[in-house]
């Protein structure tokens, strides 16, 4: 691409959830309802998450490998949503499409870190989960807390290393006129998209990361669930099969989940359709997998269900309420 008007931007100008005219009408018309929808979204899974985080470290039968590595993949849901939805929920309200170039280029920065951090902790906790299963005799003695310490430190030193390096390279490249970008948040294809200088280097290190730091977690948690499913065969008993089973269903839901949000978002993006397709294949891989995430390992996990009544105080009403019904004539 040649290269236009070679002055340094000050602003892009986000398109939110379609470019298309024939829809933005629509979308104005229903602004309320929008805003309403995503604030509530959002704050579902600011409060779900934290809830979560708030449980495990009040009860101390939670201060295990499992409910830490949780606990830290709330704590990074929650970044993650927030690096895209205020802005989102500040530019409805404000009917205004602008960001600045700084607040986009830290948008992108900090989206990377936690989109990365979310994919590492997944796979870590897949490992946790293969141990537990596979060699429960040894449990505590190879999840010990510094091998887990470790583990969550080096995810946040290649996440951190990583979105460092993207975004130092598209701070290299140069942006003319064209400053509008399809979506509603500063994304890292969309951003080289619009330069006007060379990004042969940008789309090679794309592709790079998305084979090693997306391919390698995803093997790692291919690899440790085709070993549990392989463990979870030899058990004799269906009450047993049963038990293993139900110690990794919730993360396996969550797994799938992300993954597959994840994968309609590049393959919309990838393919010759609307920005409008996309953009909701984003909104489900970006607000609505971490607002799930909580529900999804309450509602499937007795310990979280017991340690968040216990938090809230619902225990201490439910034993009284329980001993005068099986008292009762």
């Amino acid at each position: 691409m040649k290269p236009g008007n070679d002055t340094q931007i000050s602003e892009f100008l986000l398109l939110g959830l379609s470019e298309e005219p024939e829809l933005q009408p629509l979308i104005f018309d229903w602004q309320p309802l929008v805003f309403g929808l995503f604030l509530s979204m959002y704050l579902i899974t600011v409060f779900g998450n934290l809830l979560i985080i708030l449980a495990i470290s009040s009860d101390s039968h939670l201060h295990t490998p499992m409910y830490f590595f949780l606990a830290n993949l709330s704590f990074v849901d929650i970044c993650f949503t927030s690096t895209t939805v205020p802005k989102m929920l500040l530019n409805i309200q404000t009917q205004s499409k602008v960001i600045t170039y700084a607040g986009c280029i830290t948008q992108m920065y900090f989206f990377i870190i936690f989109s990365g951090l979310d994919i590492y902790l997944l796979a870590v906790m897949a490992y946790d989960r293969f141990v537990a299963i596979c060699h429960p005799l040894h449990y505590m003695v190879i999840m010990n807390p510094r091998l887990c310490g470790l583990l969550v430190l080096v995810s946040w030193i290649i996440s951190v290393l990583h979105s460092f390096l993207q975004t130092s390279m598209v701070l290299q490249l140069s942006f003319c006129t064209e400053v509008e970008i399809p979506h509603f948040f500063c994304e890292l294809n969309h951003m080289i998209q619009l330069a006007c200088s060379d990004i042969f280097l940008n789309n090679m290190m794309i592709y790079f990361a998305a084979v090693l730091l997306g391919g390698v977690p995803l093997a790692g948690v291919l690899y440790s669930y085709s070993k549990i499913v392989s463990c979870i065969h030899r058990i004799s008993s269906a009450q047993g099969k049963h038990k293993a089973f139900s110690t990794c269903a919730s993360h396996l839901s969550v797994v799938s989940l992300f993954y597959c949000t994840a994968l309609g978002v590049y393959l919309s993006s990838a393919a010759p359709q609307s920005s409008y397709t996309s953009a909701v294949a984003s909104v489900m891989y970006t607000v609505v997998t971490p607002m799930l995430n909580p529900f999804i390992y309450s509602l499937r996990n007795r310990n979280i269900k017991r340690a968040l009544m216990k938090f809230s105080g619902l225990e201490a009403i439910k034993r009284p309420v329980v001993l005068l019904l099986k008292n009762f004539p």
